[in-house]
């Protein structure tokens, strides 16, 4: 194809599929089914290739970039992202309403829904967009332009646009992904989520922005920031000309007294557990912008609004039997099955009862009438034992694995039981899985789908089978095609030239996390050091500790493990480690504090993995601060780094600033 006539149809098909993205992702009513899309796309794809020179910032072809990682540096808001002042009950909602009357004339009221997600900004300069970024504290945020451009109902080009417009929005993750996701981590036995608004957090902060479009995020826009060549007389008058732009925007209604208020918000309440969204409460605003100048705002909260919060749903049913499951790790994990009941809008009969300590600290019996409600409305929980059956006994954790019969063990510093047997059907999946993951093994094109259908089809039954598949096999089952085939037996033999570090991380020790298989492989060096190490020479690691020595020592004289890494050596699998400099001190002079859970690694083993670079770590959060490594639940602290403008990191940051796991 000509320059010319290249130019013009890239441009052609950018604005089609935008057109037609926006028709699905934000009116849900496609007019061309998937396949003709997926040729468009691709037409797209390959003229772009051929003619780089006209791909356009605009092109739906640039939501998920193919090098750019996110460096979420700091963005000052120009206009305060402010939350907004709850409250609880209808009394609270009337002394608000006869408040803004005593200072208004005739004020009217829009009544929307508050979706639990996250609060961002988007800025757009001249129709297109510039800058994404998380609200923060309300004054300074975060850039994650790339991660949003990965949310298909975000325009990336704007229709009939102003000069300059910035918006607020709240991405969220539905409900559908949310659960998708939940059983996705407990395949891979992680701690997974605890509700979509935690999840749509965690996705938005990723460094890879591929890893957030592959989490399936979403977006309503709700306000105007500011504005340049546009004037507004109400809120209504915003939110209908962002819908005519092509955003996604919340619904409203329009309220002037009590009564009616109060109903629109019963009435948002009761179609709460049909959305496919997840929502915590209902805004009612001021409409009238001149009447909210007149309201004014405290340095935290606007006065001219509230947030109505919707009690959690409980309810009360009949515990009918306790099941026991066997994770991939051998924890031995107790679920309550009990009479269906809708909580919701869905229909709940499992909830997981987490351990043998929490059954007893709350007496769970079956046969108990017990209240269950939904935790973030998405995942079930039990809450409490209301009345015990009649002759009822106290229930206790089987002394042996359900599926394979083996003796359990608790170790005295866990709760939880485990099955030993790592030979355990229950956990042969999980194991593999696990093996595979990006920061053991990292084999591309082998994820929970693929992995479950080779081992459901008995292609495989330990990790070392991996390494003798042949494309023939893998063509046998319906997910492969030639193409698809070879690609993963390349990325299986690639994996062999992985990192020791990696390799001891894969086999699924207890209580050896990725820090713990590094400083394993600077010790000893080699697989076979390794192999005929003692529980002394082990415990002598600084950060080791007699637990985990025992643990290592007792897992790799175990006979089947020995096998197994016998099997990997036959198959060219790298047994040596290549140890980065012994004198790293990168982290001299850096203060680190550590908040909140990490998903990998205990703080404990953070805080060595940051000495060992020759960081130090603090308890508290000050002007002198360099980094806040941040997990799930992060508190005070996390608000006290964002209010001085501390960098505030992740655990994957701080393992990438280490080159943690790379050679």
């Amino acid at each position: 194809m000509e320059r010319i006539s290249a130019e013009k149809r890239i441009k052609e098909l950018s604005e089609v599929i935008e057109e037609h993205s926006y028709k699905y992702y934000v009116l849900d009513n496609p007019d061309i089914d998937d396949y003709d899309f997926d040729m468009l796309m691709n037409e797209l794809k390959e003229l772009e290739k051929e003619f780089p020179e006209f791909i356009l910032p605009s092109s739906p072809t640039q939501r998920v970039g193919g090098l750019a990682l996110n460096t979420f540096e700091k963005v000052q808001h120009t206009v305060q992202m402010a939350s907004l002042q709850d409250v609880f009950d209808f009394e609270q909602v009337r002394n608000f309403l006869e408040k803004c009357s005593a200072e208004l004339v005739s004020p009217e009221y829009t009544v929307e829904p508050k979706i639990d997600g996250l609060s961002v900004s988007l800025e757009y300069t001249d129709g297109l967009l510039t800058r994404a970024s998380t609200r923060g504290d309300g004054f300074t945020g975060e850039d994650v332009t790339a991660n949003i451009k990965t949310i298909r109902s975000v325009p990336l080009k704007l229709k009939n646009a102003p000069e300059y417009i910035e918006v607020r929005g709240e991405v969220y993750m539905p409900k559908s992904s949310f659960i998708e996701l939940v059983e996705q981590q407990e395949l891979r036995d992680e701690k997974p989520f605890k509700n979509p608004r935690n999840a749509a957090a965690g996705s938005l902060r990723q460094k890879d922005p591929k890893i957030t479009a592959s989490r399936k995020l979403d977006i309503f826009i709700f306000n105007i920031q500011q504005c340049r060549g546009r004037d507004f007389l109400k809120h209504s008058e915003t939110l209908d000309y962002l819908k005519e732009m092509g955003f996604r925007t919340v619904s409203y209604n329009i309220c002037h007294t009590y009564e009616e208020t109060e109903s629109e918000i019963n009435s948002i309440g009761e179609k709460r557990a049909g959305l496919a969204y997840d929502i915590d409460g209902a805004v009612v605003k001021v409409n009238s912008l001149s009447q909210r100048d007149i309201m004014g705002s405290t340095s935290k909260t606007p006065k001219w609004a509230v947030a109505y919060k919707y009690p959690p749903e409980e309810k009360q049913t009949k515990l009918l039997d306790i099941e026991v499951n066997v994770g991939r790790t051998g924890a031995i994990t107790p679920v309550a099955v009990f009479e269906p009941i809708t909580l919701a809008g869905t229909s709940v009969s499992r909830a997981v009862l987490h351990n043998q300590d929490f059954i007893t600290e709350k007496d769970i019996r079956i046969g108990d009438i017990v209240t269950v409600r939904k935790a973030g409305d998405i995942i079930p929980e039990v809450r409490n034992s209301v009345s015990h059956a009649e002759n009822s006994v106290s229930f206790f954790l089987p002394e042996v694995c359900p599926v394979c019969a083996t003796h359990c063990i608790r170790e005295d510093d866990e709760s939880v039981l485990r099955c030993p047997n790592v030979e355990c059907p229950a956990q042969l999946l999980k194991n593999m899985i696990h093996f595979a993951s990006k920061n053991a093994m990292d084999i591309d094109g082998l994820g929970d789908a693929n992995m479950k259908l080779m081992v459901d089809n008995g292609l495989v039954k330990s990790p070392a089978d991996l390494y003798t598949l042949q494309k023939e096999q893998l063509l046998s089952l319906e997910r492969f095609a030639e193409k698809s085939a070879e690609n993963l037996i390349n990325a299986i033999q690639k994996s062999k030239d992985r990192g020791l570090d990696r390799l001891v991380y894969a086999l699924g020790i207890r209580n050896i996390g990725q820090r713990g298989a590094v400083l394993l492989c600077e010790r000893f060096g080699d697989m076979d050091s390794l192999l005929s190490a003692s529980k002394e020479d082990i415990s002598d690691i600084e950060g080791f500790g007699d637990i985990m020595a025992e643990s290592v020592v007792r897992s790799l004289r175990e006979p089947h493990r020995i096998e197994l890494i016998n099997r990997l050596r036959e198959c060219g699998l790298n047994m040596t480690y290549n140890k980065q400099s012994a004198n790293d001190d990168r982290f001299r002079g850096k203060t680190f504090v550590l908040t909140g859970t990490l998903p990998t690694m205990k703080r404990e083993e953070a805080k060595k993995l940051i000495e060992s670079f020759g960081g130090k770590v603090s308890g508290s959060v000050s002007k002198k601060t360099d980094y806040v490594v941040a997990g799930e639940e992060a508190g005070n602290k996390l608000v006290k780094a964002q209010t001085l403008g501390v960098k505030v990191i992740s655990e994957d940051d701080l393992l990438e600033m280490t080159n943690y796991g790379k050679e």
